[in-house]
């Protein structure tokens, strides 16, 4: 038998979807009710893939730039959008990125001259 996985999103309106029958395959019991999906089931196909290859990286976001093959920024907006996604409120704005934190980045080498030039100038 075929397991897909629960969709987070209706597909036709955006809204958020509802688990109503949970049945089990071994002996058919079936049970009613209204039950909520958890947190990662309303992520995005993308954002899934992006959390498991933040987890497989350990967060070293060097490390996922090489591995997705995007900046700095890009790997900050995706976290971002995970964590928005969560439900949780965000902290990190690129544009908004103080120049000591971003000088501080260039410094320890987690982003580029050029990297650090964009959000400089508030660009991603």
């Amino acid at each position: 038998m075929m397991n897909n996985e629960v969709i987070g999103k209706c597909p036709v309106c955006g809204n958020e979807m509802e688990v109503t029958k949970l049945s089990c395959n071994s002996c058919g019991t079936s049970i009613e009710g209204h039950f909520s999906l958890c947190k990662f089931c309303k992520l995005s196909d993308e954002q899934k893939d992006f959390v498991e290859v933040f987890i497989k990286n350990r967060g070293n976001i060097k490390e996922i730039e090489k591995e997705l093959g995007i900046s700095y920024p890009t790997v900050r907006n995706k976290l971002e959008s995970v964590i928005e996604a969560l439900g949780y409120s965000p902290k990190y704005n690129v544009p908004n990125i103080n120049k000591k934190e971003i000088l501080e980045k260039l410094s320890n080498g987690e982003i580029t001259s050029e990297e650090a030039i964009n959000l400089l100038k508030g660009e991603e």
